[in-house]
């Protein structure tokens, strides 16, 4: 089993996330921000991992520190979860739609960190969260994770249904991406020999 479990303290935060890449789609969340246990749901179930988040953050200052640092911890997770990439797929995509809303997610798992995020949300809330944190969950992710990620809402005028959309192809783009691929086994997806 590829799994992880990463615990990461500062003065604004106290996170533990494990994560299982060959899981079942199991999920468990205690975050303090309903709509994101939501979202983390969708990369689990779709994505067919196992993960686990715990955290407490500055809640009462807002959730910029608490999303973004989940984001930062589930990224370091799963960077030490995949191991050293040999014979997975390497590559994920999906689009998914949502009743009017549709994304898209392509992503590498390049051993680079990048993001391109194109979404321009509806409103700035989903009840009291701030849309604006998906982007710096995110960000975080494909810093520590080592991954190239492109996201992109293609459409939909109900913000829910932007994010959620987002989430679940993130989710099944993940787990196209570190599924082992038979033919490849035992063998770096790269050129370089390195990833």
């Amino acid at each position: 089993m590829r799994s992880a479990e990463i615990v990461r303290n500062t003065l604004e935060t106290k996170i533990t996330v494990a994560i299982n890449l060959d899981g079942t789609g199991i999920s468990q969340f205690n975050t303090g921000l309903g709509f994101l246990d939501h979202m983390l749901d969708q990369i689990a179930r779709h994505g067919m991992m196992d993960i686990a988040v715990n955290a407490k953050g500055d809640l009462h200052i807002d959730a910029h520190h608490t999303v973004e640092d989940i984001g930062i911890t589930l990224g370091l997770a799963f960077a030490k979860a995949i191991g050293d990439k040999k014979g997975i797929r390497r590559y994920g995509h999906a689009y998914v739609p949502l009743d009017e809303a549709l994304s898209r997610v392509v992503l590498d798992v390049s051993g680079r960190p990048g993001l391109e995020f194109g979404c321009v949300f509806t409103r700035a809330a989903v009840g009291e969260f701030d849309v604006d944190l998906i982007h710096e969950f995110f960000q975080g992710f494909v810093n520590h994770a080592d991954i190239t990620l492109h996201i992109d809402n293609l459409k939909g005028h109900n913000a829910h249904h932007q994010a959620e959309t987002i989430f679940k192809a993130f989710g099944r783009a993940l787990r196209m991406a570190v599924e082992m691929d038979p033919r490849m086994e035992g063998i770096m997806p790269s050129t370089k020999g390195i990833l």
